[in-house]
């Protein structure tokens, strides 16, 4: 099947968007709690309903990117957020995207990618931190099928593709997961070497 533009605008239109949690994940509420300096800049690809650019941007965080290859929730995080700027709500495919960042944030955006684009995802993260800049999110504990999105993966897999170009800083069962998710995902920082 075809991850595309049309394949992620259709789960929006059809209201098929399971992985919404309807709220910012947990675990990376409490990282955002954390950050000190409000002027970082932070990417969020695939943010989706953006509840984690929402919460980011209330606590005074201004210097936000969010890139979504579908149009929809970057309509529905504009309403939400009227006074965000629209310039940091780009419609792209994230692998096209240029800027550089301090913070990207992880929340359901690797799982749902094709699998044969893991190894181009790190490789992108990476192009798109600031050095020593963070890669921090949540990445899934189940076994990895064919089937999905979202598709699942392990630690040794995780540490297989990202060691390589980032240092692990954190990498370990997330102690704060929403119950559905709770011994199913890791919570990991990844600094930019």
């Amino acid at each position: 099947m075809k991850f595309d533009k049309t394949y992620w605008e259709n789960k929006y239109k059809e209201n098929k968007t399971g992985w919404d949690i309807g709220y910012v994940s947990t675990p990376i509420k409490f990282y955002i709690n954390q950050l000190k300096d409000k002027k970082i800049s932070i990417l969020i690809p695939g943010a989706g309903n953006g509840h984690e650019v929402e919460y980011l941007y209330h606590q005074g965080f201004k210097n936000i990117t969010v890139v979504d290859i579908a149009k929809t929730p970057l309509e529905n995080l504009a309403s939400k957020i009227p006074d965000f700027p629209k310039e940091n709500l780009i419609n792209q495919d994230f692998f096209e995207h240029t800027k550089t960042y301090d913070l990207i944030i992880e929340q359901t955006f690797f799982c749902a990618l094709n699998l044969n684009l893991r190894s181009n995802y790190v490789s992108k993260m990476n192009s798109l931190l600031n050095y020593g800049g963070k890669l921090v999110g949540l990445l899934f504990d189940f076994e990895l099928t064919k089937s999905g999105p979202p598709f699942g993966g392990c630690k040794e897999e995780y540490l297989t593709l990202f060691s390589k170009i980032f240092t692990i800083k954190t990498l370990e069962k997330s102690h704060n997961s929403i119950k559905p998710r709770q011994k199913r995902e890791f919570f990991f920082i990844f600094e930019r070497k």
